[in-house]
């Protein structure tokens, strides 16, 4: 997202100001937990702590960014959008299922998605940084409401055909490569700095609260009436956001530099990140569980329709167990002041072992139950990634380097969605949800040790009572005194 009050001069590399941070599950909550400017500010190169985040930001009320008039119609308008973007993707996965039978086909409706967002995710964070976010949205929030009338008229006359549904979710991934870095960047630009990291979390919450909502009103529209009527309200619903936008005081928007038109920013946004060992490693873990660890349109249809034998009903209730716990998650993230890494690389493991426990879970409401804390700790990973990535990059730089992030986390789906649903259909949905689990939980661990080799630590572990059995702590080194031990144990502690 943009910058802060006092943005139209460019902070410096590495700085906070103007930062985008998201939702996290609450570990320890004590002061530690975030860590000093300096240790976010690594320079190319050099070693970063397991760690980022503002040093010691006082928490404040869960819902303070909603003060800001700007922000207030922004989300109202998200919010609606939101809704009818879970609607729609309940109906189309139902849709494909319906029209196919084929886990797979939901594989291949969800990598055409996400496919120009792999092919093409750098240059829409190039167009993010070049040009007025506001403008840019209105015109990628009126593309996305017309994808939605699209599909509902070809559904509603009974002409739709799965390849119509392929090239609208492709058309509709089109969008999303500007429509995703324009939106993050935005919110600095209505907010500023000290209410950056709110309004983020609140801006997940806001998303969450529409999963809960839009599958449980598209399960009864698609019960009742059909697909048609679940993208029909889609289509319509972006109306709000893009009244909001021109409801918007352009006065009270917090002014940002723009980068200036020229050659090689791809190859330089590149260069910013593979020189930052804070930043590379962890888009490259979000980019193993993003491909393989959420590909729930093809689990959660699969054991509703496959292993359950129920309908679009179960489905949407699959969806809103998981929401009700990402809510829960970014509600309680609107109040923490920071993000660390090894939270993230925590998250990913946990991840993993819930998924592989809701694969063999024995019955229905285990596998139910086993929902709300995927989501909780899914949504952990994307907004902890998403806020310690942010919180280390320049603002000048942010835009492509948020677009790099959602290029791998995001746009690997198409290269995982149809290996997914070949595994799903071939071998069964529950061993096609443990392979995406294992899969995950590889990930963290091989990351999380190359973070810790990185930063100079090593693992801990101390059965004793009343000691913290497992701890990263700092290696040993001939010639350091336990003062600089303590100095360099501070970001992690």
């Amino acid at each position: 997202m943009s910058t802060g009050s006092g943005a139209h001069s460019a902070p410096a590399p590495h700085s906070h100001d103007d930062t985008d941070s998201g939702d996290t599950v609450p570990d320890d909550t004590d002061s530690g937990d975030t860590v000093s400017d300096d240790a976010t500010a690594t320079a190319p190169g050099t070693a970063p702590a397991l760690a980022a985040g503002p040093a010691a930001t006082p928490r404040k009320g869960t819902f303070s960014s909603l003060r800001i008039r700007n922000y207030r119609l922004f989300a109202t308008g998200q919010m609606v959008s939101n809704t009818g973007t879970w609607m729609q993707r309940i109906a189309q996965d139902w849709l494909v299922l319906s029209l196919t039978g084929s886990s797979a086909a939901v594989g291949i409706t969800t990598a055409l998605q996400f496919l120009p967002m792999l092919l093409f995710g750098l240059y829409g964070g190039v167009i993010a940084d070049r040009f007025a976010k506001r403008t840019l949205l209105l015109l990628t929030q009126s593309a996305m409401g017309l994808t939605g009338l699209v599909l509902a008229v070809l559904t509603l006359s009974g002409e739709v055909q799965v390849w119509h549904v392929y090239l609208v979710a492709f058309a509709l991934g089109l969008v999303t490569v500007v429509d995703n870095p324009c939106r993050q960047a935005f919110v600095s630009e209505m907010v500023g700095r000290d209410e950056l990291s709110n309004a983020v979390s609140l801006n997940s919450a806001n998303f969450q609260s529409a999963r809960l909502i839009g599958p449980a009103v598209a399960g009864v529209l698609i019960t009742a009436f059909g697909s048609g009527w679940a993208f029909l309200f889609n289509g319509l619903s972006f109306l709000a956001p893009i009244a909001g936008l021109l409801m918007m005081r352009t006065s009270e928007l917090h002014e940002v530099e723009r980068a200036p038109r020229g050659k090689g920013q791809l190859r330089e946004g590149l260069r910013y990140v593979s020189g930052r060992p804070d930043l590379i490693w962890p888009i490259v873990l979000v980019g193993f569980i993003g491909t393989f660890g959420f590909n729930f349109p093809i689990w959660l249809t699969a054991f509703a329709h496959h292993v359950y034998h129920q309908g679009a009903g179960t489905y949407s209730l699959f969806n809103g167990l998981m929401a009700a716990g990402s809510l829960i998650g970014a509600l309680l993230a609107a109040r923490r002041a920071g993000s660390r890494l090894r939270l993230l690389v925590g998250a990913a493991l946990l991840f993993g072992a819930l998924e592989i426990a809701a694969a063999l879970a024995p019955s229905f409401w285990v596998f139910a139950a086993l929902l709300a804390p995927i989501g909780m700790v899914g949504l952990t990973i994307n907004v902890t990634a998403n806020s310690s990535i942010q919180m280390a990059t320049d603002p000048l730089m942010r835009g492509r380097v948020m677009s790099l992030f959602m290029m791998v986390f995001v746009g690997g789906t198409p290269l995982g969605a149809p290996i997914v649903g070949w595994v799903t259909d071939t071998f069964g949905p529950r061993t096609g949800f443990v392979a995406g689990g294992a899969i995950s939980m590889g990930a963290a661990v091989v990351i999380g040790l190359i973070l810790a080799r990185v930063g100079g630590l090593r693992l801990k572990i101390d059965l004793r009572r009343g000691r913290q059995h497992v701890a990263f702590v700092p290696r040993s080194c001939k010639g350091t005194s336990s003062a600089e031990k303590e100095k360099e144990l501070a970001p992690v502690a």
